[in-house]
């Protein structure tokens, strides 16, 4: 799996997303992936990590955002996931904000049309990606959590820190994590510092320390602060949504280095509920696919996906 580049980090401070679509005209199949069980240290197929879930709360799905099968992977996953567990099946989002979570219901629901759906609730460019999720949910009467921070507010957390989120409005407040939120730490918090040029700090900003955090490398941007809004906020959508709907099993699709390692959100999601039982899905391409070393990689998750990269990707990064 490739490192981040610098403009993978802009994309983690910014929200942004540069896109050139490609179409991806071959049939995907078994043959465009493997799928590695480190627990059982060997490859196991779909079914096996659907399995899996009968005893497990949470399953995060860590991805490249712009890998054509991962995206066929996550549906196909989903759509197991519901043919064993039917409506106790719920899909969680990065990719839509917690401020619009009412235009996702009225989609879901059939009251709103598709173009008005994706104007209002702000689509990521690379929607087509996301699409087949989100109608698979709106025909099985599946719910969606949009789990996400606004970017306003994370940009604000970075630029001006945890206190500036307090003198917003309750109605603002609504749409992240509760304050104060813990911020990276340990090995996340040392994965974040490596994206500048700075070196780790033993110093740490969390809710019980406030010593600040050295400022990131772009502007004063302190993007541990602003990363663990969106970590945090999106661990709380998820915890929010269990305290309601105890049974139910939680398909939790973002970037992978949200996830990467048991770290961020997943570590977020356990501060708020202990009990959460979870399973960690790590995904990315190696150029020496099939003839993967698995071992490279069994940190990441309890099951690693390796993509073709000779399949296309849905855009240039």
């Amino acid at each position: 799996m490739k490192k981040i580049t610098f403009l993978q980090i802009c994309t983690i401070v910014f929200g942004s997303i540069l896109i050139s679509t490609f179409p991806v005209h071959a049939q995907l199949t078994e043959k465009n992936y493997r799928i590695y069980s480190t627990s059982l240290q060997k490859e196991v197929g779909v079914e096996d990590i659907v399995d899996a879930m009968e005893e497990n709360d949470v399953l995060f799905f860590g991805e490249e955002h712009n890998d054509s099968v991962t995206h066929f992977l996550e549906n196909k996953i989903f759509e197991t996931l519901f043919s064993r567990y039917g409506k106790q099946v719920t899909l969680s989002l990065e990719m839509f904000d917690r401020d619009v979570q009412t235009v996702m219901n009225e989609y879901l629901d059939g009251y709103i049309r598709e173009k008005n759906f994706k104007k209002d609730a702000r689509v990521w460019s690379n929607y087509a990606d996301y699409r087949p999720m989100i109608e698979f949910a709106k025909t099985n009467n599946v719910d969606v959590i949009c789990a996400n921070a606004p970017s306003r507010y994370t940009n604000l957390a970075g630029r001006k820190g945890q206190e500036a989120l307090r003198e917003l409005s309750m109605e603002a407040k609504n749409h992240f994590a509760p304050l104060p939120y813990d911020t990276a730490s340990d090995g996340y918090y040392e994965k974040l510092m490596g994206l500048s040029s700075h070196d780790p700090s033993p110093s740490k900003d969390t809710a019980a320390k406030k010593a600040p955090l050295p400022a990131m490398a772009m502007g004063g941007f302190n993007l541990i602060v602003a990363q663990s809004l969106w970590d945090a906020t999106m661990a709380y959508s998820i915890y929010e949504y269990l305290q309601v709907h105890r049974r139910q099993k939680v398909l939790q699709v973002n970037g992978r280095f949200h996830s990467d390692e048991g770290f961020a959100v997943v570590t977020q999601l356990h501060n708020y509920r202990p009990q959460t039982r979870s399973l960690v899905i790590s995904s990315g391409s190696d150029e020496a696919f099939p003839n993967i070393q698995w071992e490279q990689y069994k940190h990441l998750g309890d099951y690693i996906i390796i993509t073709d990269p000779q399949v296309p990707k849905t855009y240039k990064e």
